[in-house]
């Protein structure tokens, strides 16, 4: 039996007698056949290995000679015209032809796929057979054939080896045998010094062998090694095995993290006069009782108005005591063709109902999927995913661990929910015709009792489809006088004269037929409000709204609303809003096609987005009156009237249609639109709202780079770059910041200019260039007083004094941030001397000045809370706490830290919180109590390490430092 190796040293053996393989090149060119195992290589792939890009001309004849000296060797048996069966000739090439286990690499791949399919069910073998695969590894691979060192395919297997141990050292880890990978690990990490996915291996390994020096020295080495040859410090995975080894036995943080809210029901109300479907009941009911492993995931399926919805939310209520740890749920809106609910959207809403808000919303839509299906891992949740389309829109809303219910209703199948995650289908049909006659009775009264024929061809005429059975027994109940069996009768006429198909043929042709003849009875401006309605982009609609797109007043829209939901053509939900039965939304449309000019639907959606624009602003002005002269100008128009307290309420209650207007603006080729949204909207969506934020000023950003309109494109790229910022994402948001800059000087935006340089200052500051960002401050001052923007310099001030507050530079740091306290007093803004005071009071520590940082910190926080500032309340504790730790005061230390921590979370500010946490360790290692100054100065590693925060990196390893000198 002849047998390859190519992982080591090119070796071949036949019957166990090593062969004599002869000079390089002709292993150069047994080594690439056995690479490509059974697969054709072109006499060109084989040249251009051995040659380069400067063959001889010889070349094609020296191969031929290497291949005449191969079969020789490989068969020595072959007589010499017999057609060469090992390495026979392929099109313009050649192949190597030997069994699937002659050939090391094909028996390393083989075990490997084994491994890795039985893993998740079975460690133990997958550990063995991953163990099995790197045994027969002998090194580099083709260590002696020095001409194939840099060859794609050699460099690939230098990425599988690495892959397989990298498996198989954390089965082991998890397994318990972590000992047993150490030395392969030591060695690879070795040859690898800024591996740090390995070098994070190799600390869980030494931390799981219970040999926590050696991790500690491990993470030592590689940091001091990045920080040498790279100039970074170590990423979270790296960071995170440091944290593992140092928390051998994790202690709860004293501030801990927030508790788990109580159970939420997001179902709308149940069903009135919920009629039949007994049979259905009973089967969801058997489904829900059954055992399994799994998540239990049900798929009501059945035509548009059949009473999908009706059904699993009628039946959502009857099991909600099942499901105590809350009812989720969302309208998908996957048949709107406009505006479907984009699952990233979907999961926004499903994590507030699971009390995770604001910036704790992750912005990747990855993450966002990850983090909800942590927030209901040991949940009894039901989950109800109402109008989806396709699989691909509900996979990412699944959880992944028992306990949960998914209830998906749906027009199609979602045959890939039943076939890949044992979804079970239910088909909702017609409603019987007992039933469909039970709803109409339980909707109209006794007049069904006393006329049954034509209470039974009343539901024929419907379809027996529930939606139009409702919005037809209104009709009845509205004319109480008039016999059944003549509007019966109209009903029939009205479907004649709109030559629909004939009966049966298409249920959705008696929806259409009841909808028109419901749509016919409607006063001439309640019917032009309700096309109107088909023209809205957002998930519901407001009288404010709806006055807009009829240009009307509120107070008549509010009148129109109530009477179209009286008709069952609109659904009242909480807080005064109304939403349109998707059905109902599409006939609303294409009504507003057929009968009102394209000008006039315009013109409406015009005057949607500048109310829409015209209340964001107003409400902008209450809560950030002094970014007003900066905003965008708006339209004209009547924006609710806001106190100051429901201004914020409303921005809360319409982002989601903020968001929904905002893409509409970008689809539909208005730029402007969606770029003065994006800035009309930041200060309120920079307080936490992330995930939003990054979805309006991502639209706005495609929308002015399509319009090629460079104004637009650097007031989004600043947006951007700011948002960027706050996420701890400072790579990406120096790189728009940068573009934002030069566009500003392109377009002679100076205001724009000094915002972008301010804020590429701050993320040059948190990556420790202290240099850069006073350079970028002293340019933004600069641009502000050339402005005459007295609010711009006082910031501008502001930032210079933050870029030198660092040993070395206090003092300069004194005079700007006093520069910047007089200057906000002259302008009497209470929020600008509020912060510089406690930027002072920083500095003010940082030089000894004990006393007047006290006093300059309790100023700013009195002047914090008067103007209700959470996030500047949390800076001045924060800022409090370190003053009093250096008075020696660790109890009020230790009480301005934690509070300033619990506001922080909430607020959902990363830096913040980090830093605090520092605080709180420094604070508890004063009072003696080592394990939770660990637990507080992890946590804080944690998050610097995700932001890339360095100056809380350093703070919280130094404290780790010494926590762990004292264990």
């Amino acid at each position: 039996m002849l047998v390859v190796q190519v992982l080591g040293p090119l070796r071949a053996w036949r019957d166990g007698a090593a062969l004599a393989l002869g000079p390089a090149g002709r292993r150069a060119v047994l080594g690439l056949l056995a690479l490509a195992h059974g697969k054709p290589v072109t006499r060109a792939e084989l040249v251009d290995a051995l040659w380069g890009e400067r063959p001889p001309p010889s070349a094609t004849n020296v191969l031929h000679t290497h291949v005449k000296h191969l079969r020789q060797l490989l068969e020595p048996g072959r007589g010499p015209r017999a057609p060469s069966t090992t390495l026979p000739a392929v099109d313009d090439g050649y192949a190597l032809s030997l069994p699937a286990d002659a050939v090391d690499l094909v028996r390393f791949r083989s075990l490997v796929a084994r491994a890795d399919s039985c893993r998740a069910t079975d460690p133990t073998r997958a550990a063995d057979l991953l163990g099995q695969a790197l045994a027969l590894w002998r090194g580099r691979p083709l260590a002696d054939v020095p001409v194939l060192a840099d060859h794609p395919g050699v460099v690939t297997l230098a990425g599988e080896h690495r892959a397989a141990l990298a498996r198989h050292a954390e089965v082991m880890i998890e397994a318990g045998a972590a000992r047993d990978v150490l030395p392969a690990l030591v060695e690879y990490v070795a040859a690898h010094g800024l591996d740090e996915a390995m070098h994070a291996l190799l600390i869980r390994a030494y931390t799981a062998s219970g040999q926590r020096d050696r991790a500690f020295g491990t993470y030592n080495t590689v940091r001091r090694h990045l920080t040498e040859e790279l100039g970074v410090g170590p990423g979270p995975e790296l960071t995170a095995a440091y944290l593992d080894a140092l928390e051998e036995a994790p202690v709860e943080s004293p501030a801990g993290p927030p508790p788990s809210p109580p159970g939420v029901n997001q179902l709308p109300g149940d069903v009135v006069g919920f009629t039949g479907r007994r049979a259905e009941l009973a089967e969801l009911d058997r489904v829900a009782a059954a055992e399994r492993s799994g998540v239990r995931i049900v798929v009501v399926s059945g035509t548009a108005g059949v009473g999908k919805t009706a059904l699993a939310l009628h039946w959502a209520h009857r099991i909600r005591s099942d499901f105590p740890d809350g009812q989720l749920h969302v309208d998908l809106r996957g048949y709107d063709a406009r505006s479907p609910v984009a699952a990233q959207d979907a999961l926004s809403r499903l994590l507030d109902g699971l009390g995770v808000t604001g910036a704790d919303v992750p912005v990747d839509a990855d993450q966002r999927a990850a983090r909800y299906r942590a927030e209901l891992a040991d949940r009894r949740v039901l989950v109800v995913l109402d109008n989806a389309a396709t699989v691909e829109q509900v996979r990412p809303l699944l959880p992944g661990t028992p306990g949960c219910l998914v209830l998906v209703t749906s027009r199609n199948s979602l045959a890939g929910l039943v076939a890949l995650h044992g979804a079970h289908r239910l088909d909702v049909d017609l409603l019987p015709e007992p039933d469909a006659v039970a709803l109409l009775r339980a909707l109209i009264g006794e007049r069904v009792r006393r006329e049954p024929a034509a209470a039974v061809e009343l539901a024929a005429r419907c379809g027996r489809l529930p939606l139009a059975l409702r919005v037809a027994a209104e009709l009845a109940v509205s004319r109480p006088t008039s016999p059944l069996a003549e509007l019966t009768g109209e009903l029939a006429d009205r479907r004649r004269r709109l030559r629909v198909l004939d009966v049966g043929d298409d249920v959705r042709a008696a929806v259409r037929t009841v909808f028109s003849w419901s749509y016919l009875q409607l006063r001439p401006e309640v019917a032009t409000a309700f096309r109107r309605l088909g023209l809205h982009p957002g998930p519901d609609v407001t009288p404010f709204a709806l006055a807009a797109l009829t240009d009307g007043d509120p107070d008549s829209a509010r009148a129109t609303l109530e009477a179209l939901s009286r008709n069952h053509l609109v659904r009242p939900t909480p807080g005064g809003r109304f939403a349109v039965h998707d059905l109902l939304r599409a006939y609303a449309e294409e009504l507003a096609r057929e009968h009102d000019p394209e000008p006039e639907r315009r013109a409406a959606v015009e005057r949607l987005l500048a109310h829409h624009l015209a209340a964001a602003s107003s409400a902008m002005d209450l809560l950030y009156p002094a970014d007003r002269p900066y905003r965008p100008a708006v339209p004209v128009t009547l924006p609710p009237p806001f106190a100051a307290d429901a201004a914020r309420a409303w921005l809360d209650a319409e982002r989601p249609t903020l968001v929904a207007l905002c893409r509409f603006a970008e689809r539909e080729d208005r730029p402007g639109r969606a770029v003065d949204l994006a800035n009309t909207l930041y200060r309120y969506l920079e307080g936490g709202h992330y995930a939003d934020a990054s979805a309006i000023h991502e639209c706005a950003s495609r929308a002015a780079r399509r319009a090629g309109d460079d104004a637009m494109l650097a007031s989004a790229s600043t947006n951007l770059g700011a948002l960027r910022r706050i996420l701890g994402d400072y790579e990406q948001a120096a790189e728009h910041l940068r573009e934002a800059i030069e566009l500003h000087r392109r377009t002679g935006d100076h205001y724009g200019a000094a915002r972008a340089l301010s804020n590429l200052g701050i993320v040059q500051e948190r990556l420790g260039a202290h240099e850069d960002a006073a350079s970028l401050h002293l340019e933004a001052l600069s641009l502000q007083q050339r402005l005459g923007n007295r609010y711009g310099e006082a910031a501008a001030l502001l930032n210079l004094g933050n870029a030198h507050s660092r040993p070395g530079h206090h003092a300069g740091a004194v005079e700007y941030l006093e520069r910047a306290l007089e200057l906000f007093g002259r302008l009497d803004d209470a929020a600008g001397q509020a912060i510089a005071l406690a930027n002072l009071g920083d500095v003010c520590a940082s030089l000894g000045r004990h006393p007047d940082a006290v006093g300059h910190l309790t100023r700013a926080l009195e002047l914090f809370q008067r103007l209700d500032h959470s996030y500047g309340v949390a800076v001045t504790l924060s800022n409090l706490g370190n003053v009093h730790l250096r008075l020696g005061d660790w109890s009020r230390a230790h009480d301005c830290y934690t509070s300033a921590l619990e506001t922080f979370r909430d607020l959902g500010h990363r830096y913040g919180e980090a830093s605090a946490l520092n605080g709180l360790g420094e604070a508890l290692r004063t009072a003696g109590r080592p394990d939770e100054a660990r637990a507080a100065h992890a946590a804080a590693l944690r998050i610097a390490a995700e932001t890339g925060d360095q100056d809380e990196q350093d703070r919280a390893r130094a404290g780790l430092g010494v926590t762990h000198q004292h264990a």
